[in-house]
């Protein structure tokens, strides 16, 4: 390449010279050399060229295109798109699902979850803008139009969908206990008596422990790593919330818990959204659906919850209820 560039130069500065420019130079016929030398210089900028193209094409690989749907006129979709950005609500606190890394951006598999949507949105990866939701203030983000939506293992029942709108679920969970790893007297919510048990004010597991456990000490904070802080400080005995919270805070620090006995509920995480939107809530629950059936929720799973616990469930079906 280099041999050809300077030959190049060189016929470039012969081109440019007086003597070059003094006339109209006579007809020249190129030898067959003179050929072969063109087509290869030629050859090898087209593969050069071939190959910056490629580097762009494994990047567009790793970060796919948002969408570019056109959604009904008026539809809180189509006012999303046109606005360019979304803001939504998850966890700060909790490994595998939504924890603020070291450079202060929020990952785990609701973060996954989240983009899945707004990509299929059109919304650039750079204008979603995430927001800490803990558990306390989940409706009161959506109601008051903090967040556009809420995915932050919030659990759906009936009590909320009073208040929001779910789409999901898209994840299933089950209730149960976390205690230190050298722990013996507690072995499940019937050996709690007496014990003080933590968990976050607000949340599903807190409200189901007081009628499971009805003679333990309930300690309550706002978010579950200080739970898991108290626990390693033996400020507490047990730490109480959805096994995929517990299993995040075990993988958070190696050794030191570990989970006793069987889940006592079953705990669907949907994504809340305002009431009332019934037409997001479809376009939700149509993406995920298309996401179970083309790989995106698999490859969600498999970089976040996968990582500790490889053996991935059956996507839970949607919920198309009427409000």
């Amino acid at each position: 390449m280099r041999m050809s560039l300077t030959r190049t130069r060189q016929r470039s500065a012969r081109a440019t010279s007086p003597a070059a420019t003094a006339g109209p130079p006579a007809p020249r016929r190129r030898s067959p050399r003179g050929v072969a030398l063109v087509l290869t210089t030629a050859l090898v900028a087209t593969f050069a060229l071939a190959a910056c193209g490629g580097d762009d094409d494994d990047e567009s690989d790793t970060a796919a295109a948002p969408a570019t749907t056109t959604f009904p006129a008026g539809s809180t979709m189509a006012k999303l798109q046109s606005a360019g950005s979304i803001t939504v609500g998850t966890k700060f606190d909790q490994p595998l699902f939504g924890l603020r890394n070291l450079r202060g951006e929020p990952e785990g598999f609701d973060v996954e979850i989240a983009k899945i949507i707004t990509n299929a949105l059109g919304i650039p990866a750079d204008k979603v803008k995430f927001v800490e939701t803990v558990s306390v203030n989940r409706e009161p983000f959506i109601q008051q139009h903090k967040v556009d939506m809420v995915v932050a293992t919030y659990t759906i029942n009936d009590k909320r969908r009073q208040i929001v709108d779910f789409a999901g679920p898209y994840y299933v969970a089950g209730q149960t206990l976390m205690v230190r790893a050298d722990e013996s007297a507690i072995t499940g919510k019937d050996t709690l008596a007496g014990k003080k048990v933590c968990s976050v004010s607000g949340s599903t597991p807190a409200e189901r422990i007081r009628s499971e456990a009805p003679d333990a000490q309930l300690t309550l904070f706002d978010v579950y790593s200080k739970c898991a802080e108290a626990l390693k400080n033996r400020q507490v005995d047990a730490v109480t919330t959805d096994n995929a919270i517990l299993l995040g805070l075990m993988d958070s620090d190696p050794g030191t818990f570990k989970l006793v006995g069987k889940p006592f509920s079953t705990e669907p995480y949907g994504i809340g959204i305002a009431k009332g939107s019934e037409q997001f809530r479809t376009f939700i629950n149509d993406t995920l659906e298309a996401a179970y059936s083309d790989g995106r929720y698999e490859a969600a799973y498999e970089s976040t919850i996968g990582k500790v616990e490889p053996d991935m469930p059956t996507p839970p079906a949607v919920d198309r209820y009427v409000s």
